[in-house]
């Protein structure tokens, strides 16, 4: 019963981890795509430049979000290799992103306002399932003391719930013997 009180707390921390970057990635979104529709209509930049700014700027913009509200938590040492690791990740997520726009409007020809938008969206989508995996697993890791902290208490409740069951079979074997 205790390995699975274990893995219901486990994706009890996934599902809140999820819905934290969920919400920082929901507001990303909302700042590149407005970015991308601002510098697109105002400033004359061809389609995938405009998005490479509009994504430059939700980086920045998802970094401080995911450090100070999504991972909070995690080791909060080595930030110049947490920075340098997010920014290489994300630099792969634009070329995702990107790509699919680039594919898009180069290779299709698909370049109206909608269609832009369109694959703009597609192209955040498949770059955040990268993104998800890749921060989690190398940039905001979880602190090593938590994981043995949390392997501890499992063990000792183990233990304690192994104890309890030895004395309480003695007790039944006492009043066996007795009665």
């Amino acid at each position: 019963m205790s390995g699975l009180r274990a893995l219901r707390s486990k994706l009890a921390l996934l599902y809140r981890e999820i819905a934290k970057f969920g919400v920082v990635g929901a507001a990303g979104v909302l700042v590149n795509i407005g970015v991308f529709n601002l510098v697109r209509h105002n400033s004359g930049l061809q389609t995938v430049r405009a998005s490479i700014v509009a994504t430059m700027v939700s980086i920045v913009f998802n970094y401080v979000g995911f450090r100070y509200f999504t991972y909070r938590d995690r080791d909060r040492a080595g930030r110049t290799k947490e920075l340098s690791l997010f920014l290489f990740f994300s630099a792969i997520g634009l070329v995702i992103e990107n790509g699919v726009l680039y594919t898009a409007t180069y290779g299709f020809g698909w370049d109206t306002q909608l269609q832009s938008n369109v694959f703009k969206f597609a192209g955040i989508g498949v770059a955040t399932l990268f993104r998800f995996w890749s921060y989690r697993t190398w940039v905001f890791r979880t602190l090593p003391a938590r994981e043995a902290v949390e392997q501890a208490e499992s063990f000792l409740t183990a233990a304690e719930r192994a104890e309890a069951d030895r004395a309480g079979k003695r007790k039944r074997q006492a009043a066996d013997r007795i009665g």
